[in-house]
């Protein structure tokens, strides 16, 4: 298997991109000069990353993903809802025969309400300007993040996940001064630490071959999961847009997971 990877375009190009969508609030909110924060007191959500966004929607749209759970909400959980959008509206009728619980749909765990609140009304409000139907069913889950340990290594954790086993998964969240609790005295509440979600990691057993695993940033995370994946996962990282792709390689399953790939494949 194979990741299909989005081809890099000109910002006038993703810019008109983003337009046709309806999506003129991003290219206005990115246009705005950038604001001097104290990063442990975000106190407004980050301004759109207009480059990241369009890979990320065609990462999901080139690559035909089903199901998408995402680390973190924000501007990328439209975009999602979108890309599952056109998705669904192709190959629907196509997928009937997979064992997929959740086709098309977006799950989004998110560790703090007030951004959760924003990411809604974002979404409704863009659904309800457009006059257009949301045909995705999202899932939004709020849970509390705290440090935790990984087979004797400092990381952290989110109380509860959302039950669901995704074939794309984003990683951009939590944000690191919102983690709870330390151990040993130790927590990613310091400007010299870093991310380092361990969630992903522990139902690793459970995804088929063919899930793919987005990050945004997050350098030493990657390579936390480099360490401590135990399946064959193959990894680049795209330097230039400050990005890690893991694609699980793993040899098919059994019947089921052959369609999911011919799926992917066609």
């Amino acid at each position: 298997m194979k990741i299909k990877y989005p081809s890099s375009n000109k910002i006038k190009i993703i810019n008109k991109f983003f337009k046709e969508k309806g999506l003129e609030d991003f290219v206005n909110e990115f246009q705005k000069p950038e604001k001097k924060v104290n990063q442990m007191k975000q106190a407004n959500p980050f301004k759109p990353q207009l480059v990241d966004l369009y890979r990320l929607y065609n990462f999901i749209l080139l690559n035909k993903r089903i199901t998408v759970l995402e680390f973190g909400s924000g501007w990328s959980t439209l975009v999602i809802t979108l890309a599952l959008n056109e998705l669904k509206k192709k190959y629907n009728k196509k997928i009937q025969d997979l064992r997929r619980n959740n086709p098309f749909e977006l799950f989004v765990l998110e560790n703090e309400k007030k951004y959760l609140n924003i990411t809604k009304k974002r979404i409704n409000n863009f659904f309800k300007k457009n006059k257009k139907n949301n045909n995705i069913k999202i899932h939004y889950h709020l849970s509390d993040v705290v440090m935790t340990e990984h087979e004797g290594r400092i990381a952290t954790k989110y109380k509860t996940i959302p039950l669901c086993n995704p074939d794309f998964i984003y990683l951009d969240g939590p944000h690191q001064f919102m983690v709870k609790g330390s151990v040993n005295g130790l927590s990613t509440r310091h400007k010299d630490m870093m991310p380092m979600v361990s969630d992903i990691i522990k139902f690793e057993n459970f995804y088929t071959p063919g899930t793919i695993l987005l990050i945004d940033g997050r350098s030493s995370n990657a390579i936390f999961f480099r360490n401590f994946f135990k399946r064959n996962w193959d990894y680049r990282h795209d330097k230039v847009n400050d990005q890690h792709i893991f694609l699980l390689n793993d040899p098919v399953l059994g019947k089921y997971n052959k369609l999911q790939i011919d799926f992917y494949k066609e």
